[in-house]
């Protein structure tokens, strides 16, 4: 094994010290702090992520239900960040040395001035050893890859058997969760089953099978208004999914998914939109880890506990704020925003200036349920929309956070065609 090397800080032509930021992750949190750092040429920018590429997480389900390809919702770092004087390293992170700045590498170190952990989260399965293995996570590119290659594969085993009680299992789909990832799977579903599958698998007519979506909570949707909640169950049954409420999943063998009432269902496809925790790493201290393993942060989003290291987005948890006692939520506006916030305290920083403490502002919730369904909660559960305005509000926002107009074109051009058709082609099995 090669020894590591150590990056050093890089000087500017006026001979001040630059001071080099070093973010993990780029995702919502990591994308925003760095574009906006990077403008000051006081500061150099190392962005770590295992993966090439940013991608959306808000459509991994339509990557997952063939809707959307990969990379409508993906693009490279290296291209995004031609010309920001940001520098992209492939790399997983092994462990941190907070008292000499070095973040440890798999083949090199990093020192740093500031570390930055915008690290995202990874699924929580709860110590379900059966369900963790057996179950299809939604939290990658990869795993909505996987779920698509597996429902495809499963649909055609169901047209090929001819055992009516195995075709019942393949064709029955259950879905863990019901926050948004959830209902929209469910939805989008539902949806595919009523105008796409009998058209492609004519064989199938007149199957059982069903859509279940299985939650802990009293509600789906539960951090939204009482009218979204209504809406999304009438509207997720209409299509012909059955709803269960106040409800966990407890095992799943492949065969059967076995839920907290006692009661199972027999499946071969469990997909898991249950639940998060961030990722941790060697280094910070179980002192400086909150609810979730979250990293508790001050209002200025530094890590207690530790010097000179920040987190954002999921990685944080701030329990400054009086408004979010149990810290903020896990969602895109919030890393968006801590993300702007610290960049925008790095340059004060630089110059001397007081820096502001985070401020989340709100911007509402949506998510989308059916082909001509969204729910939108604004200004704090106060203004509820829903139908097709709801659905036009969602697919706008949805397409003005993608990165790049290359993603932005080719998405609506796919939202259209897969609109206007009922349909889309996008069902191939690709095997790496």
């Amino acid at each position: 094994m090669s020894t590591p090397k150590t990056i050093p800080a890089t000087v500017d032509t006026v001979q001040n010290t630059v001071k080099k930021i070093v973010i993990v992750g780029g995702g919502f949190a990591g994308i925003n702090l760095a574009e906006q750092v990077a403008k000051n040429k006081n500061y150099q920018v190392i962005l770590l992520d295992k993966n090439n590429y940013n991608y959306f997480p808000p459509l991994l389900y339509q990557v997952a239900t063939s809707f959307l390809d990969a990379s409508d919702i993906s693009y490279p770092f290296r291209k995004l960040f031609r010309n920001k004087r940001i520098s992209y390293r492939m790399a997983d992170v092994v462990k941190i040395d907070p008292s000499s700045q070095t973040v440890h590498l798999t083949d090199e170190e990093l020192t740093y001035d500031y570390l930055v952990f915008a690290s995202g989260a990874r699924i929580n399965f709860f110590g379900m050893e059966n369900v963790q293995q057996n179950a299809i996570p939604m939290k990658t590119i990869d795993d909505a890859l996987r779920m698509r290659n597996s429902l495809l594969q499963t649909m055609e085993q169901a047209a090929m058997t001819q055992d009516r009680e195995e075709r019942k299992k393949m064709l029955t789909i259950v879905i863990a969760g019901g926050g948004p990832t959830g209902v929209e799977i469910a939805g989008m579903l539902a949806e595919m089953k009523k105008n796409i599958f009998l058209k492609d698998y004519p064989e199938l007519k007149g199957t059982p099978g069903g859509i279940y979506i299985v939650d802990g909570g009293k509600n789906l949707l539960g951090p939204m208004s009482d009218k979204t909640h209504q809406e999304a169950y009438k509207v997720l049954t209409e299509l012909g999914v059955k709803v269960k409420l106040n409800t966990q999943v407890k095992d799943f063998d492949k065969t059967k998914v076995t839920l907290s009432t006692g009661e199972t269902i027999e499946t071969k496809t469990l997909i898991w939109a249950a639940g998060i925790t961030a990722n941790t790493f060697e280094g910070i201290p179980e002192t400086s880890l909150g609810v979730g393993k979250r990293m508790i942060t001050d209002e200025f989003n530094q890590v207690t506990g530790v010097d000179n290291i920040y987190a954002i987005g999921d990685a944080s948890v701030q329990l400054t704020d009086e408004r979010y006692p149990k810290g903020h939520p896990q969602l895109a506006q919030v890393a968006i925003q801590q993300g702007r916030n610290l960049a925008k305290n790095f340059i004060a920083m630089q110059k001397g200036k007081p820096q502001s403490a985070f401020n989340y502002f709100d911007k509402g919730d949506m998510a989308i349920i059916g082909r001509n369904k969204a729910v939108v909660d604004l200004f704090k559960n106060k203004l509820h929309i829903g139908g097709i305005l709801a659905l036009f509000m969602w697919l706008f926002i949805h397409l003005i956070s993608l990165v790049n107009y290359r993603n932005k074109l080719k998405t609506m051009y796919n939202w259209a065609t897969a609109y206007l058709s009922k349909d889309q082609s996008l069902r191939m099995i690709f095997r790496s």
